[in-house]
């Protein structure tokens, strides 16, 4: 699939996590991360993402992720309601 235009779910003031997704430039999956667990949680929380991504059939995307501590099941909520806004 094919991402149109640039959307978002969750907000800066919820506690769990703020995805924004835009069209990519035919380089892939491109996963910027910030979160306040990234030394422990950050490679776990870039293969929820990616898989959620593979899962959906999204092979080129930009992807900006603030995770405040986000559970796996609310990342890809996320990250689904962010992709089906894009397309």
């Amino acid at each position: 699939m094919k991402i149109n235009k640039v959307a978002r779910a969750g907000t800066m003031e919820s506690s769990d996590i703020f995805i924004m997704v835009q069209p990519g430039d035919n380089q892939g999956l491109d996963i910027r991360l910030s979160s306040v667990v990234i030394d422990q949680y950050g490679n776990h929380i870039r293969n929820v993402i990616m898989e959620t991504l593979k899962s959906m059939n999204i092979e080129d995307i930009e992807l900006t992720a603030n995770d405040r501590g986000a559970l796996d099941y609310t990342i890809r909520s996320r990250v689904e309601t962010a992709v089906k806004r894009a397309l």
